[in-house]
């Protein structure tokens, strides 16, 4: 469900770009976006990896 949600957000967007002719704008706020997504993706892994560390030391 979320995914739909970002995909009918990015789309809104892109019209909204297109319209008022922030083309280069839009691209450059999907990369921003992207990074980050992939810096909050290696952070849970990270997260994840250190929760089965802690749990393993525990016992």
């Amino acid at each position: 469900m979320k995914d739909i949600v970002y995909i009918l957000y990015v789309v809104i967007l892109g019209g909204i770009a297109v319209f008022t002719g922030e083309i280069v704008t839009f691209v450059m706020l999907g990369v921003i976006l992207i990074a980050l997504h992939n810096i909050l993706k290696v952070q849970q892994e990270i997260s994840r990896k250190l929760d089965r560390l802690n749990q393993r030391e525990k016992e």
